[in-house]
């Protein structure tokens, strides 16, 4: 079965998360589990966490259909040691509430070397602050989104996210979350259908179908191979809406959270239903 969402707000409170998607009938959400653009923020409050946990089960939201997000802040490759320990406290942090809330997972964008180390360098930090973090943490799986590979962003090709869950010791507590847009603009050819094929071959031969834990259903403002990171609406973008069709077909990709991260908030709801509409009926 697909479970299609969207990051939704989560403003007010992490409790009222589940009621937005709700909201929009998403099957599956993502959402901050505090301001994204702050480094720390205050502890989650025990009627917040109790609230969460009821929204969750009030509307059949389990922890494998959601997948929450980091703060685009941190950067466990960062070159610089102050810099370095400041991110890796702070994606503590964030595993910790997802630990709170009772969540299993926690997507996150790996890194960037900042052109001040060397790209395997830099992939290895990002690998061992995943080390650090899990040893301090249970039941959380830390979740490395693939880049578009704009600026100095590590995570672009496949090779990349493998050489990093091969550092990590826990194999149980990693995945990957494979974002349309990303792939896309990084060079992957998934907008043709052999290109779509022949990009699923190779994740399956690099890194291994066991460790998708989620995806991003994102259209792209950009072309093949751009390495820039400009998300577009389902069907508007390069991408189009062929690709989409695809993926709702593909039961490779069925028990995992699919989550738009589409511009228009306003068309999530109709997003999500014209995405369930590409099923094949049988």
């Amino acid at each position: 079965m697909k479970y299609v969402g969207a990051h939704v707000s989560a403003s007010g409170g992490v409790e009222n998360a589940p009621v937005n998607a709700n909201a929009i009938g998403a099957k599956a959400f993502a959402l901050f589990t505090k301001n994204q653009r702050q480094w720390f923020s205050n502890p989650l409050t025990l009627a917040s966490i109790k609230a969460f946990r009821q929204n969750c089960e009030k509307y059949d939201y389990k922890p494998f259909q959601i997948l929450p997000h980091d703060s685009y802040l941190i950067n466990l490759g960062h070159p610089e040691k102050e810099s370095l320990e400041k991110s890796r406290a702070s994606f503590l942090d964030e595993m910790q509430r997802c630990e709170q809330l009772g969540l299993d997972r926690l997507n996150f964008h790996p890194g960037s070397h900042l052109m001040a180390i060397t790209e395997e360098e830099c992939l290895t930090r990002i690998a061992e602050s995943i080390n650090i973090v899990l040893d301090k943490t249970k039941g959380v799986t830390a979740v490395i989104e693939n880049t578009a590979g704009q600026g100095t962003n590590m995570g672009h090709k496949f090779e990349q996210l493998r050489f990093m869950i091969d550092k990590v010791e826990d194999k149980s507590r990693v995945g990957v979350c494979i974002d349309t847009c990303h792939a896309f603009t990084s060079g992957y050819d998934i907008k043709s259908r052999e290109g779509y094929i022949e990009t699923f071959r190779q994740f399956e031969k690099v890194i291994g179908l066991g460790y998708l834990k989620g995806m991003h259903l994102n259209d792209s403002k950009k072309e093949l191979a751009t390495r820039v990171d400009r998300h577009d609406s389902i069907g508007k973008g390069f991408l189009g809406e062929d690709i989409f069709r695809s993926l709702m077909n593909d039961p490779r990709f069925d028990n995992m959270p699919l989550i738009l991260e589409t511009p228009e908030e306003s068309l999530w709801e109709q997003e999500i239903k014209s995405l369930y509409s590409l099923v094949d009926k049988k």
